[in-house]
């Protein structure tokens, strides 16, 4: 605690001993559109202490919980100006300790961000795996884990200033935001790499940087015109998190009477939060199971929880200026306490975006999940999530490239069966579409280095409806097999590291094969940039023959022509059935090749080849 005592020494005047260690959130904003604000004060027993604030601020309420190290005050912050408040703490009539509390100016237009949306190309980094900018924060005295590069699952020293460092890199490749695996501290004694076990939700990860750090990346990504994305975790925490360590009551958590110290594994059935044949044990069983035996089970339904949690949102999009945030495990938190939450975060930014992770496998499944679901109207319910994962169709997308035969049921056709479905989603340009991320095998592994499969399947991100993400290293031909184990699918980007023999952030330092995988992705994604028909235009495609997948995007403006011959064989195919789409265009540019293609008769197309024309 003396680190706690040395930060808040400025601030806090005791008259006997520093009792309240800790404040979060740790200061607030002037002008937010909900004026209550909630603070959590922490400290040995306090909970006898009655606060009061300066110039007449009213204390709306004081909650004290079973642990009396723990005092819950909220106040109404209308019409407050950015200040700084003072806070006395008075005891059997007599001040024991002040306290001051900062209001921070927002930013101007705070409240109208703009979230990422399908003119966007999301850039996924696995944080501890991408490239070292700092070597020198690798380990650190105030934490747990110490870097290890020759451990698949242990920390390799990927950070922050890494990522500052090849944002060009990105950007040069087309992509337009960086989503990262979480950042905030993860002090748990083994694989706390992936960050997914909170160890303090208001602070980064010393091994990834500083809060400092994080808002600095904000700030060099807008110089780029590219956005930031934060993954959150809403769902569980770290056994190692502080509060978890001193809980401030017993229903801060699920805990299980038969579980072996409280902890029960959840039995991961998502579909029991819907499905109306459902027993109330397995709902349950999802909803209150643990994610792991090292991340408590959040009880979000406890109001306590649920107002940290959407403060805790709200603190990191002013702070570090977010264009968006991805929730993890989203329906494993209680489906109306994490609506709520999300409800609640965009009524403070209505134009914001935040994208849910339902790893489900029915696209019925995943619509449930997105705001005014017909689907999940059924039962009365809605999400408020603006944006979801389009599982089902990264399921099937790896096994429809790899059969080069067309059957009724297999090859390319799975892709338009898919597709069929769109149908469901309310907002079908709000579903993230993916190859692959940090938690499935890797795309060129199933591929088995082959770069044509690769670029049908990179054709197919970039040109159908919604948001494109990649994950690291795919557009170099990186690959990994998860059944190896996590650290397969989550190696070190060549480069990112020094002292590593090939460096292919740069050009001179890819192989032929990398430079041929980035060249494709790189002007399939740049050229994507300003398709407002792949943005937003309506799809129209043809049920494939001969293993050949052909759809159109379009609007009033621009019309794009996709051609995905999956067969292993050359196609020549007349085009008077495409004729609805293609009336008043004679030819078409190929984005890839350069050449102009003309549109009259028949069209010639290789094995395992796509291509994209935009018509004219």
């Amino acid at each position: 605690m003396k680190k706690l005592f040395t930060t808040f020494s400025i601030v806090i005047t005791t008259f006997w001993s520093a009792q309240i260690q800790k404040v979060e959130p740790e200061f607030w904003w002037s002008g937010m559109k909900d004026s209550s604000l909630q603070l959590l004060f922490y400290g040995k027993n306090i909970s006898d202490y009655n606060p009061e604030f300066s110039d007449g601020i009213e204390v709306k309420e004081v909650i004290k919980v079973e642990n009396p190290n723990y005092l819950f005050v909220t106040l109404d912050t209308r019409n407050l100006p950015p200040e700084t408040l003072k806070i006395n703490f008075r005891k059997n009539g007599k001040t024991v300790q002040k306290l001051k509390y900062e209001l921070k100016q927002r930013r101007n237009g705070s409240a109208e961000r703009k979230g990422f949306n399908s003119s966007d190309v999301i850039y996924l980094t696995m944080s501890d795996r991408f490239a070292n900018g700092n070597a020198d924060n690798d380990s650190t005295s105030d934490t747990t884990e110490k870097a290890n590069r020759k451990l698949s699952g242990g920390r390799h020293g990927g950070d922050i200033e890494g990522m500052i460092q090849h944002l060009d890199y990105i950007k040069e490749l087309g992509a337009t935001a960086l989503w990262n695996t979480p950042l905030t501290l993860d002090n748990e004694k083994d694989y706390s790499y992936h960050g997914y076990a909170a160890a303090d939700l208001y602070k980064i990860d010393p091994r990834f940087g500083t809060n400092e750090d994080f808002k600095r990346l904000s700030a060099e990504l807008h110089k780029r015109d590219m956005k930031l994305i934060m993954d959150f975790v809403p769902n569980h925490w770290g056994l190692h998190h502080w509060m978890i360590q001193d809980l401030p009551s017993q229903d801060w958590i699920h805990q299980w009477k038969d579980g072996e110290k409280g902890f029960k594994r959840s039995n991961y059935r998502q579909t029991t939060q819907f499905d109306t044949n459902a027993s109330e044990a397995d709902r349950l069983g999802n909803e209150n199971g643990w994610f792991d035996t090292t991340m408590p089970d959040m009880n979000d339904s406890n109001p306590l929880v649920e107002n940290y949690l959407v403060q805790n949102a709200i603190w990191w999009t002013e702070y570090a200026d977010l264009d968006g945030i991805r929730v993890d495990t989203f329906p494993y938190n209680n489906k109306d306490a994490v609506a709520r939450w999300t409800k609640r975060v965009l009524n403070e930014y209505p134009n914001f975006n935040i994208v849910g992770e339902s790893l489900m496998h029915n696209t019925a499944h995943i619509s449930f999940w997105q705001k005014d679901s017909k689907v999940a109207n059924i039962i009365g319910y809605n999400s408020h999530l603006p944006a979801v994962m389009d599982f089902p169709l990264h399921d099937i997308m790896a096994t429809a490239i790899n059969e080069s035969t067309e059957q009724w049921d297999q090859g390319i056709v799975r892709i338009y069966d898919v597709l069929t479905n769109d149908f469901l989603y309310p907002d079908i340009n709000n579903v993230l579409i993916l190859m692959g991320n940090h938690d499935v095998n890797r795309i060129n592994e199933i591929f088995k280095g082959d770069i044509k499969k690769y670029q049908l399947a990179m054709t197919l991100i970039a040109t159908l409806r919604g948001i494109p993400q990649i994950y690291y290293g795919d557009e170099i031909g990186m690959r990994g097999d998860k059944s190896l184990g996590d650290g397969d699918i989550r190696r070190d980007f060549p480069g990112g590291w020094k002292g590593d023999t090939q460096n292919a952030f740069t050009e001179n330092g890819r192989t032929e094969l990398q430079k041929e995988y980035f060249d494709f992705t790189k002007k399939l994604l740049n050229w994507r940039k300003t398709k407002t028909a792949v943005h937003t235009g309506k799809t129209t495609h043809y049920a494939p023959e001969n293993n050949v997948y052909i759809y159109f995007r379009h609007n009033d403006s621009e019309s794009v022509m996709v051609i995905i011959n999956n067969s292993d064989k050359d196609q020549q195919f007349p085009l008077e059935r495409f004729r609805e789409n293609l009336d008043g265009f004679t030819s078409g540019k190929d984005v890839i090749s350069g050449k102009t293609i003309s549109l009259k008769e028949t069209l010639s197309v290789p094995a395992k080849t796509s291509m994209i024309l935009d018509l004219h």
